[in-house]
């Protein structure tokens, strides 16, 4: 039985692929409000907005390539049982190589009807209005948006209590509930950050920090967990 190795990323293991991360950018995504392209009551008010905007971000993900971050993750799979748990909508970790990736706030590249979030589609195109699914529902994005249920936070919970090492990358540990999962850790367990600014953590003391971008950064971990 290999370590199961789970790891936590964020948007800054996607930034060096060129997808830009929300923290940098002043709370506003293209000139717009976050809550008027990723909220409910944006949709509500206008929905072609949100899906422009989510268009334009299908677009950028299918344009990137996983950078040596994800590659790196992807590699200690010789050595351990990794699990990636991502706050990220791209598939940068699977074309990168992880074969284990739990999607928290869902995936840019699979589109839902407004009726129903557990029928999911594939689509590398955009999402046109008026596009609808079997149900009758306009299809929307399959992204979580602010102020709705993160659905895969209970699988996501049960990954990180079976952790025998925990590595957090890219995340700022503000958006919860994906900041809590760090708190359903053992106490015993090795548990590293690497950020190129580390985040707050109460009990910094206990962890290993590698204050790098994450490319250099997961070169660092390799170095430290390679048997």
């Amino acid at each position: 039985m290999k370590p199961k190795l789970v790891v936590l990323t964020g948007a800054g293991i996607s930034a060096e692929s060129g997808l830009r991360t929300f923290r940098d950018s002043d709370g506003l995504w293209e000139g717009h409000d976050v809550y008027e392209v990723a909220s409910p009551s944006g949709w509500q008010q206008n929905p072609s907005l949100v899906q422009e905007f989510y268009n334009l971000r299908r677009k950028d993900v299918l344009a990137a390539r996983p950078n040596a971050a994800h590659t790196g993750l992807a590699a200690l799979e010789q050595w351990y049982d990794v699990r990636i748990i991502t706050q990220n909508i791209d598939d940068l970790h699977e074309r990168g190589g992880s074969s284990r990736v739990l999607h928290l706030h869902g995936e840019i590249l699979k589109m839902r009807s407004v009726h129903d979030e557990t029928k999911l589609y594939d689509i590398r195109e955009d999402i046109a209005m008026g596009q609808v699914a079997p149900d009758g529902g306009q299809f929307r994005p399959h992204v979580v948006w602010f102020g709705e249920d993160v659905s895969m936070i209970q699988p996501a919970v049960l990954e990180i209590v079976q952790a025998d090492i925990f590595v957090l990358i890219g995340t700022s540990l503000n958006v919860y509930p994906a900041a809590g999962l760090v708190n359903y850790l053992r106490a015993d367990v090795p548990r590293y950050i690497i950020d190129k600014k580390i985040p707050p953590v109460s009990d910094s003391h206990d962890w290993t920090l590698i204050e790098k971008p994450a490319t250099e950064g997961v070169g660092e971990l390799l170095r430290l967990l390679r048997p």
